[in-house]
């Protein structure tokens, strides 16, 4: 077993509102794994960056991550998310504003993790996903 960490949880780890014991005390001795797309929402963030300061710190906070281990996409990840994005709109709910979370949803699901989050909320009606939500840190 292991944890797949949602791309909030480290935005909020890099702009200091949670420390990375926070983390580690939900994740214990469990290994954790970092996602590709993760890693692309996180990119984004810091080319989207206002200023260059700010670019460079999410930068650099992209690049410690990098030393988790990846969780790879693959033809079986793919068949789990389409399974999941049509139960989902069988439902009666729209998973196309969703797509990221459902390929965060998928590996979890293929791997037997657990996914750490802060909105529970975008993966609560996830058939079959085992999730943690870690409440979202008080701001000063």
């Amino acid at each position: 077993m292991g944890f797949l960490i949602d791309t909030c949880i480290w935005v909020e780890i890099e702009q200091g509102h949670l420390a990375p014991a926070d983390v580690a005390a939900i994740t214990a001795d469990a290994p954790v794994f970092l996602s590709p797309i993760t890693v692309a929402e996180l990119k984004f963030g810091a080319e989207s960056a206002s200023s260059g300061e700010v670019k460079q710190k999410r930068l650099a906070a992209v690049h410690r991550l990098r030393r988790k281990p990846v969780v790879r996409i693959d033809e079986t990840t793919g068949e789990i998310f389409g399974g999941l994005a049509a139960q989902i709109r069988a439902a009666g709910r729209n998973h196309r504003y969703r797509v990221n979370d459902l390929w965060l949803a998928s590996q979890a699901i293929q791997h037997g993790y657990r996914l750490l989050t802060l909105n529970g909320k975008d993966f609560e009606d996830v058939p079959g996903l085992d999730l943690v939500v870690l409440p979202r840190p008080s701001r000063v």
